[in-house]
């Protein structure tokens, strides 16, 4: 949520393709928790990281004093953006380390208190405060935002209606919310039910036009349920002054490896949705209602990786193998045109196998019986380089 500090996004800057056959960009940004190593608990210590770490376009504020973001630069391939993420972490954490405290990338950290921590003072977030009240007090959680390039902006909008049928796939790829404030939630992805109660939240509307995608931002800041235009907080959204896809439902990710998985996903599912775009091609059937993209993504959040998803075209429930398996059936080609597909199908077999960060996390309590140990995988998990080969 770093567009609390400012209204001007600090996403990178992408540069978009001349033509759908060509590459496509990619931009992280990614949201840390900051803990303290001694007892696991969340603290409001993210500015002090944020001055020992210097000015910088890399590193940001967050809305609350125990979160930051760090930003990727622009890059063409995984393997590039690899080392950008890893090497971001590991300036981030040794600059933690000399106050004692580490980096958690993930949906929700499970030793959080709302009591413990507050707003970072800025004139905007105090007007968020006075307006949004808990909803701002409790935004204790961490996500996930890819960006992509795209031919332009007009393009962009045009896309929405394609891409959100196959969101919750990748929530669900993401998911490392199970526990909020000392208990064990039921959900894969907690972050995410925290996150629909802000009032322009959810999935993308499907629009027929640039302008009348803009006319709904206007109506909205005019309505006052937003203060201005970052304060739209779907799923997937237009960049407000780039040719840029913001893809922004995911929690952030314990392991670099799963960033890589999610981005490599997202670029291949907007780079296919603007072929079918500009070549006319019509969708499968008219565009998945609200209702059932909403149940996806309901179900993504509550079983993850262990149990059923959404058919996003049939809607029928599936193993959760199954629907990835779609997924990437459906993007084989535009994988492939990356040079991502060998890598996706890597990462795909290596996230089932391990299961996902929120098993994880609750087969560490099982382990021991500790929240502080789940902790503790969090933060050893955020501060691993990954292997992507």
């Amino acid at each position: 949520m770093s567009e609390q500090q400012v209204t001007a996004s600090t996403a990178p800057t992408l540069a978009p393709p001349a033509s759908v056959g060509e590459a496509c960009h990619i931009g992280v940004e990614e949201e840390f928790h900051v803990v303290d190593v001694r007892s696991g608990q969340l603290c409001d210590r993210a500015g002090d990281i944020l001055e020992r770490l210097g000015e910088s376009p890399t590193y940001k504020a967050e809305l609350l004093r125990s979160s930051l973001e760090t930003n990727s630069a622009v890059h063409r391939t995984l393997e590039q953006l690899r080392r950008d993420l890893v090497a971001a972490r590991a300036a981030v954490n040794a600059e933690a380390a000399h106050g004692g405290w580490a980096l958690v990338a993930a949906g929700t950290t499970p030793l959080a208190d709302p009591a413990e921590v507050g707003v970072v003072a800025h004139p905007r977030n105090d007007r968020m405060r006075d307006e949004f009240k808990v909803l701002v007090d409790e935004q204790m959680i961490c996500g996930l935002q890819v960006q992509v390039d795209c031919l332009d902006r007009s393009a962009a909008v045009a896309v929405l209606g394609r891409l959100r049928p196959w969101l919750p796939v990748l929530m669900a790829l993401s998911a490392s919310s199970p526990y909020w404030c000392g208990r064990d939630t039921g959900y894969a992805s907690f972050r995410s039910q925290l996150w629909r109660r802000w009032p322009t939240s959810g999935p993308p509307p499907v629009m027929d036009s640039e302008e009348e995608y803009d006319e709904l931002v206007a109506a909205l800041v005019a309505s006052g349920t937003m203060a201005d235009r970052g304060m739209l907080y779907f799923d997937v959204r237009p960049q407000h002054n780039y040719p840029t896809l913001e893809v922004r439902l995911c929690d952030s990710a314990p392991l670099v490896d799963d960033v890589l998985l999610v981005t490599a996903l997202s670029r291949a599912l907007v780079r296919r949705s603007l072929a079918e775009h500009e070549a006319g091609v019509p969708t499968v059937r008219p565009y998945t209602p609200r209702e059932v993209v909403d149940a996806a993504r309901w179900r993504a959040a509550r079983s993850g990786l262990e149990g059923d998803l959404l058919h996003p075209t049939a809607w029928d429930p599936r193993p959760a193998r199954d629907v990835v398996g779609v997924l990437v059936d459906l993007v084989r080609d535009e994988l492939d045109a990356e040079g991502d597909l060998a890598l996706t199908e890597h990462l795909v077999d290596e996230a089932f196998a391990r299961g996902s960060s929120a098993a994880r996390q609750r087969a560490a309590f099982e382990r021991r019986g500790s929240l502080r140990d789940v902790v503790d995988v969090l933060v050893e998990e955020t501060q691993r380089e990954g292997t992507p080969s």
